[in-house]
């Protein structure tokens, strides 16, 4: 039964190219059913792994990796298709790689990374996450109208950054205070 949280990270991760396949295709009436899936999966696994403490080291990877993966691949294949503007997904792509990329240096020199996502990233997960869903609500019947959806990107871009400064404000303070590893 612990195993759940990742089995069911391991399922967003599979429903990454179809996702991505049924929007190449513009079935966006299908790749929104199935991107709400995946999204709904991350607030599922994580509430399981938390109520009924079936945390992992596996899972601290496998959650923030599904995540990642699916917001970035859907950013950048609905940029490609006009449905996002591109300065919306670079922001979002490149506070994801520098999260990604000062995580992994941190670890190389550091050692282990210890220490639960900030708030405002869940805020912006939380808002990338919704405005891709009313991307593809839009794509698929014309609602919400555009206004809206270009409200949303600011305010996405606005958490991205804010969540950006935030994870290299914590990188950085933590490098700072603690003495690197021997390699």
């Amino acid at each position: 039964m612990r195993h759940i949280p990742n089995l069911i990270c391991l399922m967003r991760l599979a429903l990454i190219w179809p996702v991505v396949r049924l929007l190449h295709d513009r079935s966006y009436e299908l790749a929104l059913a199935l991107f709400v899936i995946a999204a709904l999966s991350d607030g599922l696994d994580g509430f399981l792994a938390k109520r009924y403490s079936w945390i992992s080291e596996l899972g601290k990877v496998l959650d923030p990796a599904a995540d990642k993966l699916l917001l970035i691949a859907v950013f950048v294949e609905s940029a490609w298709l006009q449905l996002v503007p591109w300065w919306v997904t670079a922001a979002a792509v490149a506070r994801d790689v520098m999260i990604g990329l000062g995580a992994l240096i941190y670890r190389l020199w550091f050692g282990p990374l210890h220490g639960r996502p900030a708030v405002i990233s869940k805020i912006n997960t939380a808002a990338q996450l919704l405005y891709l869903a009313l991307v593809m609500l839009q794509a698929a019947f014309m609602f919400p109208p555009a206004g809206v959806l270009r409200a949303l990107a600011y305010i996405v871009v606005v958490t991205t950054a804010v969540s950006g400064l935030k994870y290299l404000s914590i990188f950085t303070r933590r490098a700072w205070s603690t003495p690197a590893r021997a390699v």
